[in-house]
């Protein structure tokens, strides 16, 4: 039996950034088991981030709540991507083992950008998986 490679997305509030990465990590490699969780979960996830999703063709691939950091199981993931590195702290606080397979991609919270970085953030977003996606390929 071959194993799924796990991957975590983590952001703040889990509902936007993480999310959104989880919801097109599912939909361009369904093979990848792909999850999300905020270190301090918002409710509910972004309308933003429902409405970019949809126009991806994405959107059934959406959590439907966000999701706490405390709630999993960090050992069983492969790869996990922190949003920023106030997130690889947190999760480095939880699993000190797990430092080695995180990585940070430096996306900013739109949550606290000016009305319209939501779009910007959410390409940026989009960016990040094809090289995630294209990286993995090369393995």
């Amino acid at each position: 039996m071959v194993l799924r490679m796990k991957v975590l997305f983590v952001c703040s509030g889990n509902a936007y950034r993480s999310p959104v990465a989880e919801a097109l990590l599912k939909k361009v490699k369904p093979e990848i088991e792909a999850d999300s969780a905020g270190i301090d979960p918002a409710t509910p996830i972004s309308e933003a981030a429902k409405r970019y999703l949809a126009e991806e063709k994405a959107l059934k691939y959406l959590k439907r709540a966000p999701e706490s950091l405390g709630e999993k199981s960090l050992d069983e993931y492969d790869l996990i991507v922190a949003m920023k590195q106030e997130h690889k702290d947190s999760v480095v606080g939880r699993c000190p083992e797990c430092s080695e397979k995180i990585v940070v991609w430096n996306v900013d919270d739109p949550y606290f950008l000016p009305h319209g970085y939501a779009e910007k953030i959410f390409e940026e977003i989009k960016d990040k998986i094809t090289e995630l996606v294209n990286s993995l390929q090369e393995q």
